[in-house]
């Protein structure tokens, strides 16, 4: 046991955000998210039984984001779901402003397929399983 350190990051994940370099990226997938095979090589780790949102505040609580324009990148959605309604996003915006103060504003947007092309080269991914449509992110690290 550590003080400080959120009960959804593993000794797993943990050992991988301290791992990771300025510039390198994480993944968190939801259930629906091809995890496996977009990790290949990389490490993949299963947070079962928790959501991206919870996910994704727990790591912004240890890791900084990068000064790049868009440090945290949303999986966009397709054509064909224009009208899905994806509240998650709103949520996530508001995580990353807890925790960064650039606001909404350090979150871009990245159309699916191209997001699974950078989720391949990632450092790591991160497989929750929430069930909310399209609630995939990319974080790349920054310096402390």
């Amino acid at each position: 046991m550590l003080k400080g350190i959120p009960d959804c990051i593993s000794p797993e994940l943990l050992k991988v955000l301290h791992e990771m370099g300025h510039g390198d990226r994480l993944v968190i997938g939801d259930a629906n998210f091809p995890a496996a095979s977009c990790a290949g090589v990389h490490p993949l780790i299963r947070c079962d039984g928790v959501d991206a949102t919870t996910m994704l505040d727990a790591i912004l609580q240890l890791f900084p984001l990068d000064e790049v324009e868009h440090p945290v990148l949303i999986m966009d959605k397709q054509p064909c779901h224009a009208q899905l309604e994806t509240p998650v996003w709103d949520q996530f915006k508001a995580i990353v402003a807890k925790h960064d103060p650039r606001g909404a504003s350090a979150c871009g947007m990245i159309e699916r397929f191209a997001f699974y092309e950078e989720a391949r080269r990632a450092y790591a991914v991160v497989a929750t399983t929430e069930k909310s449509f399209y609630s995939c992110l990319i974080l790349q690290k920054g310096c402390l």
